[in-house]
């Protein structure tokens, strides 16, 4: 069998439990896809985004219903190996891969602060865009269960404020688009063991900022890094510390609660207290 059959048959066989049925519960519970869809799934060229594009080939091949998938890789200022890298994997995967250019790098790069922060939402507006071009009305990123509770813990360690990671959500800047996260269900884990079981080798980060600081990304003081390290840590400790932090964001007791806010309206306990 070819390499991308391979990959796709370890999805539905090998990793059926972990990874198949907990994306497609995933896409059903949280009601993702519909009938006439024209889903854009955006190729960063890490392990996510393609396991990605792999789950979404198999589900259009055996859904109930109709739906049309582009597969789009937005270079923001790739090096010419990471770019060919990510369109190598695209093809041994057998993954149709649109590529357009924008310059975020170049941009970001000038700036002082928050480079990181502007650099993600320039990505996600010119992918908004770009695939509203093709005709698009959803995108489709990679991120993963993982992504969602260091999230949520993130907000509440670094922020103050209990938020969370949704499934989906509409755009606001971009009207009839909408934004899907498929594997929200897939742990990192999981995907992980994916790779490595067909020896796949994707980009790790092909930022510029990486290049220029090659250990950042393994930077321990990072709140992102500290948080994953924490979980870990707490897993450890007890094997459902990553489960009831993914369902508290579903289990709010708005009785306990000192306040909550819904847009601009703020609803404390003092409200109806007396």
């Amino acid at each position: 069998m070819l390499p991308s059959q391979i990959a796709e048959r370890s999805i539905q066989k090998t990793y059926r439990k972990d990874i198949w049925n907990r994306f497609v519960e995933g896409v059903k519970t949280y009601e993702l896809l519909r009938e006439g869809d024209r889903v854009c799934v955006c190729l960063s060229g890490g392990k996510d985004s393609m396991l990605l594009a792999k789950c979404m080939q198999l589900l259009q091949r055996h859904s109930d219903f109709p739906f049309d998938l582009r597969f789009l890789v937005l270079d923001p200022g790739y090096s010419h190996e990471n770019r060919q890298r990510i369109l190598d994997n695209a093809a041994l995967l057998d993954v149709p891969a649109d590529v357009f250019d924008a310059n975020i790098f170049g941009y970001v790069t000038k700036q002082d602060t928050s480079p990181c922060y502007l650099c993600a939402r320039m990505r996600r507006g010119y992918l908004y865009k770009y695939a509203q071009s093709l005709g698009c009305n959803k995108i489709a990123l990679g991120h993963h269960f993982d992504d969602v509770i260091e999230t949520t813990l993130m907000s509440m360690l670094y922020s103050g404020e209990m938020k969370t990671m949704l499934p989906k959500l509409h755009s606001l800047n971009y009207p009839g688009m909408e934004l899907i996260r498929p594997l929200y269900l897939v742990k990192e884990h999981d995907i992980v063991r994916w790779v490595n079981y067909n020896d796949l080798h994707f980009l790790r980060c092909a930022c510029k900022f990486e290049e220029e600081n090659a250990n950042r990304s393994d930077d321990p003081t990072g709140a992102r890094a500290k948080t994953k390290a924490l979980i870990a840590q707490l897993r450890k400790e007890d094997g459902n510390i990553d489960k009831n932090i993914f369902r508290a964001a579903q289990n709010v007791n708005l009785e306990t609660l000192i306040s909550y806010r819904k847009g601009e309206r703020v609803t404390t306990f003092l409200d109806d207290y007396d």
